[in-house]
């Protein structure tokens, strides 16, 4: 199964997913699209996949954040964001809880939004609560940029993109992000882009 990223615009990015029951989860049809899913994410490449982003309207994400993609990065870049390889998994019909109140910012994307960037403040810390790929009952915490790609997919899964919760002064293209903004600390694209104290 050869799977399409769709792109913003498309009716199925912006309506609330369906829930899976725990008898399609095993099935062949589920399975497979979560082997799809998968190939999908890893040749775009992505650190995230939720099914609306290949069309179909399901409470149904993949997570990935490859040790390779992080290589070039600094340990200060990947400190400030508290940024670890998450090995795959699956999270279906899953529950949000954010803990603690804290907020970070960091310029984020999207592979339904190709070729575009923007700072989104996410909470620090969160609870999910979901079911896995063979339908059992799932419950994690996570901090950092694990959690900011849980709460992205989920956005997904609600008829959201991070366009909605972005300083839309921090919108950017891709390669205006690598010249201007990518090496600056984000108190200093706060101050450059009049977005006040954090």
């Amino acid at each position: 199964m050869k799977l399409e990223i769709v792109q913003a615009g498309n009716p199925v990015l912006r309506q609330r997913a369906r829930p899976l029951t725990p008898a399609e989860i095993p099935g062949k049809q589920i399975q497979n699209l979560i082997e799809a899913m998968r190939e999908c994410m890893r040749e775009a490449p992505g650190v995230g996949l939720a099914a609306p982003q290949v069309g179909l309207p399901l409470q149904l994400a993949v997570i990935e954040d490859r040790e390779e993609y992080l290589k070039e990065a600094t340990a200060e870049y990947l400190r400030e964001r508290e940024r670890r390889p998450v090995p795959f998994h699956v999270i279906i019909n899953p529950a949000l809880t954010e803990l603690d109140g804290e907020k970070v910012e960091f310029f984020e994307g999207c592979l339904s939004l190709a070729g575009f960037s923007a700072l989104v403040p996410r909470a620090r810390r969160v609870r999910v609560e979901c079911l896995d790929e063979h339908g059992n009952q799932k419950i994690m915490e996570a901090s950092g940029w694990y959690a900011r790609i849980l709460q992205h997919e989920i956005d997904h899964l609600r008829g959201g993109l991070y366009i909605d919760r972005m300083y839309t002064k921090t919108f950017t293209s891709a390669d205006n992000w690598a010249e201007f903004w990518k090496a600056k600390p984000i108190v200093e694209i706060r101050k450059n882009l009049d977005l006040g104290a954090v």
